[in-house]
């Protein structure tokens, strides 16, 4: 039987699945074509961490997004570093997506 982390991962790399929950266990290292939205589960604790989580959307001359949950002060403050390090604006998700 194939262990469930390659088996997740085999279905990243046949185009069977397309959403990626990112975790430090998976932000380095894994080229994975057509991530379409990457999904940051908990706030990294750096922005190094953050850039690698993230680089998996939008890959390969693709578009892709990434959703990023901030539930305290501490969160807030790394979204900060996060948006000043790489000079964008990070905004709060409509309540209503089209």
């Amino acid at each position: 039987m194939i262990p469930l982390n390659l088996f997740v991962l085999l279905q990243f790399k046949e185009f069977q699945t397309r959403i990626l929950v990112a975790t430090n266990l998976f932000e380095r290292g894994i080229d994975i074509e057509c991530v379409n939205i990457v999904f940051n589960h908990d706030m990294p604790e750096d922005t190094d961490t953050y850039l690698h989580r993230i680089a998996r959307a939008g890959r390969f001359g693709t578009k892709g997004l990434a959703t990023i949950f901030v539930v305290n002060e501490s969160d807030a403050a790394i979204l900060n570093e996060i948006q000043s390090r790489f000079e964008v604006q990070i905004t709060e998700m409509p309540d209503e997506i089209n």
